[in-house]
């Protein structure tokens, strides 16, 4: 055991286990700096998925914050001016390096269900689940949000600038405006949901209209929240007048009111969790442990291709796209099993990625034919045969990461789950739909489903922080993205094309997006993959062209200097100063 893993094993559940390249997706906005990174003075970057909140981070830094503040001031700008995707209302996961210790904290700040959600909460008056929006819309899919008490904690082990500093570009854009992005005008037109819930129809459009491309938008309310949670601390948000605002709109929501109380708010804790890391080739990977399935997921995904002879295949290449997403086929399998909040179920996490029976799975791909639906396997320490999960996931969410000066890293990824969350607000912010990630049903065929609904409980996520660390221990790559339970695929295809195929970070966010999750093959529906298509079709995939609007920012370091990427498909910037 050699470098970052003989330190990691000190103090984390350290769970190891002996097509053409060329995108036709341009990247305006990347942005980089070439210079040593011992050099003075040293630099800083962020990636995130709007300007605002990368030159927000930077400036954060630049008045001596450390990568949590700047963290945090991301977050925040996230919460103005890319509402439909995160914010206070939501739940963040974050995983943060600290250079000097050689450590890695893993924070969880994931919603909650309240103490009178039923297993039964998204059963309609037949026992039969509810359609995807009517669960979604109003009161009943909001959890206790998480992101708050997040990043006052990590503030608390890791802020260099008092907390209320942090607020102040948000609460600046909030007061003054900001101009309305494509990407938010995008949802807006496209989302015939806004229609059905005043709050956000009556913010975010004018005359019924989506405020078009470049319009300012301000949002007073939310200055006023965040000047309050600036002022009193994370107290005004889970024990104050901002909580009687949550708990108020989420009772006469206008459609599935709901119940969530004082004691629901007062009790909820972000935790710090047990590091989960795997070896893929030369490397260390470490990413969110459960309730999110995002890390053991991608290190199944690995460890399968690491089993097979992935690596001898052309870079790019049909048959190289079929293995990667065979790959992803068998790990969805086991996510949809045996994954959830580990608060109140057991999750083999150990023996999801264990080394001999990742090799024994690895047997179900098949290099020249698509294999069908795959049944899931029964690895080392399971305790029992869930039930399967199918809750979806719809693509939303935001991911960010922070380098600064002193070599400290952080890699989040925010969330509010579907676009706009439940299209309820409160204090100026869009209130989350988390809960809808629980699976609909509690049991299957007499078996209880181990992501099914229960009071306190963290429902399973798919995001997927991540830090890539070299052979020697050092920080080599920082990556995450946006896009519900395609999130795992997304982050996968970007450590296989750096690490793989050889590509730089950006080239690597390029590639086109080819998702399985142990059913049919979708295909990011683009010129450069109608071949691919068709290849994939011929080896037996039933095969879905369409859009996969992925939102992955990172950062490679790199001797030469940083090597940042932002996802073209949105409105990103990966920035270094």
């Amino acid at each position: 055991m050699t470098g970052l893993r003989r330190r990691l094993a000190v103090f984390s559940i350290l769970l190891l286990s002996g097509c053409s390249l060329t995108a036709d997706v341009a990247a305006p906005n990347l942005h980089r700096l070439s210079f040593g990174l011992f050099g003075s003075p040293k630099p800083t970057m962020v990636a995130s998925a709007h300007p605002y909140a990368t030159r927000a981070g930077l400036d954060v830094m630049a008045r001596g914050g450390s990568a949590v503040d700047a963290a945090i001031a991301v977050a925040l700008v996230l919460t103005v001016v890319e509402p439909e995707a995160s914010g206070i209302g939501g739940g963040t996961f974050l995983l943060y390096w600290d250079e000097a210790a050689q450590s890695l904290m893993t924070y969880d700040g994931r919603e909650t269900a309240p103490q009178s959600a039923p297993e039964t909460l998204f059963l309609d008056d037949k026992g039969k689940p509810k359609p995807f929006f009517d669960k979604v819309l109003g009161g009943q899919s909001v959890g206790v949000p998480g992101a708050i008490a997040l990043y006052a904690k990590a503030h608390d082990a890791h802020g260099n600038l008092p907390w209320a500093d942090l607020f102040t570009p948000a609460i600046d854009l909030a007061e003054n405006g900001f101009e309305v992005s494509p990407k938010l005008n995008r949802w807006l037109t496209r989302l015939p949901t806004v229609e059905r819930m005043p709050q956000i129809k009556g913010y975010f459009t004018d005359n019924g209209l989506p405020y078009p491309v470049g319009a300012t938008l301000k949002n007073p309310d939310l200055a006023h929240s965040l000047r309050l949670i600036a002022a009193q601390g994370p107290d005004a948000f889970y024990r104050g007048a901002i909580t009687d605002e949550i708990i108020e709109n989420v009772a006469h929501a206008p459609l599935n009111p709901a119940t969530l109380t004082r004691a629901d708010f007062a009790a909820y804790e972000a935790k710090v969790r047990g590091n989960l890391c795997g070896p893929y080739r030369q490397y260390t990977v470490c990413s969110m442990p459960a309730p999110s399935s995002g890390g053991l997921t991608l290190l199944q995904i690995l460890g399968l291709l690491e089993a097979t002879d992935f690596d001898q295949q052309e870079p790019g290449s049909a048959k190289a796209w079929h293995m990667f997403v065979e790959a992803s086929r068998v790990a969805f399998a086991d996510r949809d099993f045996y994954i959830a909040d580990p608060d109140f179920v057991d999750v083999p996490s150990t023996g999801l990625i264990d080394k001999a029976y990742l090799a024994a799975r690895a047997q179900l791909i098949n290099k020249d034919h698509f294999g069908g639906k795959a049944s899931h396997g029964v690895p080392p320490g399971a305790a029992s045969d869930p039930g399967e999960d199918a809750s979806p996931e719809l693509p939303s969410t935001s991911h960010f990461a922070v380098v600064d000066a002193q070599g400290n890293a952080v890699t989040a990824t925010a969330t509010v789950e579907f676009a706009f969350g439940s299209h309820l607000m409160a204090g100026g912010f869009i209130l989350n739909n988390e809960l809808t990630d629980f699976s609909a049903v509690p049991e299957v065929d007499g078996k209880k489903i181990a992501n099914r609904v229960e009071p306190g409980k963290r429902p399973r996520s798919s995001m997927t922080p991540t830090f890539v660390f070299d052979e020697d221990g050092k920080l080599y790559m920082i990556i995450g993205s946006a896009g519900g339970a395609n999130i795992i695929g997304y982050v996968a295809k970007v450590i296989v094309g750096v690490v793989d195929w050889n590509l730089d970070l950006q080239s690597a966010i390029n590639l086109p997006n080819v998702i399985n999750q142990n059913g049919p093959t979708r295909v990011e529906d683009r010129p450069d993959t109608m071949a691919l298509s068709t290849a994939l079709e011929a080896m037996g995939h039933e095969v879905s062209r369409t859009e996969l609007m992925s939102g992955l920012n990172g950062i490679r370091l790199t001797p030469r200097g940083f090597d940042g990427g932002a996802d073209p498909r949105r409105d990103g910037t990966a920035e270094a100063r």
